[in-house]
């Protein structure tokens, strides 16, 4: 194995343990105030999930490795590794600074910057129409969540509320693992060169998401369950539903989403269903500024980073 494939294979482990602590935590953190989905079975499920639905669907890794640029040409391993160390550093960045971020955006972002940089072929409308599906779908989580929580609230008793919660959270897990989940496998089909989901890969992926993820539960059920909205059970479900069917109708046309701005949006749109008061819209704010931020930052430095790395090792497509 060439020596950027063994760095990338190591970034690629890091990778997916980097989207369990920043993911993984915001998918169980929606429903922790309903006792049904217990927080271990729930990281176990979205586990298994996560190695085994990229094998009957993958389009949105797809994307990532051919739609947005050409990463299996000579020097994708490369820029592919920068991609992952800009999105790496802005997501560090600002969550050092209190404003957690979608690592989706900046993996987009790094592998604009970065394929550019680099001299591959990037496709600015690709990345546009990315970035307007990225957009889309917390304003879609949003108003679906405006109308479910009204309905869960009218239909719905305690013990109703719990079935609700547990066919949320299997479709959120699904969600995730046809979408967003994806950008993980997408790093590890270009370190080992296939163009396909394999098991080996997707279960690699699952097992660093998953240990990723018990780190990062407790700092996410802070953020989404007491800093953006005073939370309630049924604005957890509606969230978890909502998001879900935003993520899963972008992901079947192939375009990757954030499923925790998704459910970032369905708290808000549930949230505002029942009192605007409850949304606490300075927080909500530093996040939606955090996420305007990520893309363009995670472009200009994987761009700045390929051209300083091109330069020093004289290589790169011309």
């Amino acid at each position: 194995m060439s020596l950027d494939a063994v760095v990338l294979v190591g970034l690629a482990g890091l990778f997916a343990v980097v989207s369990g602590v920043n993911d993984g935590g915001a998918l169980l953190a929606t429903g922790l105030k309903l006792p049904t989905v217990r927080p271990v079975r729930g990281m176990l499920a979205l586990v298994l999930l996560v190695a085994v639905v990229p094998l009957i669907t993958h389009q949105v890794a797809v994307t990532f490795v051919t739609r947005l640029g050409s990463y299996h040409q000579p020097g994708g391993r490369i820029a592919m590794t920068i991609a992952v160390i800009s999105a790496l550093v802005v997501v560090g960045v600002l969550s050092a600074k209190g404003r957690p971020t979608s690592l989706t955006l900046a993996i987009v972002g790094g592998l604009a910057g970065a394929g550019t940089g680099w001299g591959l072929p990037v496709s600015p409308g690709s990345v546009a129409l990315v970035l307007a599906f990225g957009l889309a779908a917390p304003l879609a989580g949003g108003l679906l969540a405006w109308v479910l929580v009204r309905v869960l609230v009218a239909v719905t008793t305690a013990r109703g509320l719990s079935g609700w919660h547990r066919a949320g959270f299997l479709l959120q897990g699904f969600a995730y693992a046809a979408n967003d989940g994806q950008k993980m496998l997408a790093v590890f089909m270009i370190a080992f060169g296939v163009p396909d989901a394999m098991p080996a890969y997707t279960s690699a992926a699952a097992v660093l998401f998953g240990l990723g993820t018990l780190y990062g539960l407790p700092r996410a059920g802070r953020t989404l369950g007491r800093e953006l909205i005073a939370s309630r059970p049924q604005h957890g479900v509606a969230a978890e539903l909502s998001a879900s069917v935003a993520a899963i109708a972008c992901a079947s046309v192939g375009m990757p989403v954030s499923m925790t701005q998704a459910i970032a949006g369905g708290l808000i749109g549930a949230g505002v269903a029942q009192s605007t008061g409850r949304v606490r819209w300075y927080a909500t704010g530093r996040i939606v500024l955090a996420w305007l931020l990520t893309l363009p930052a995670g472009a200009l430095l994987g761009w700045a980073l390929a051209l300083l790395v091109k330069g020093l090792v004289g290589m790169g497509p011309v």
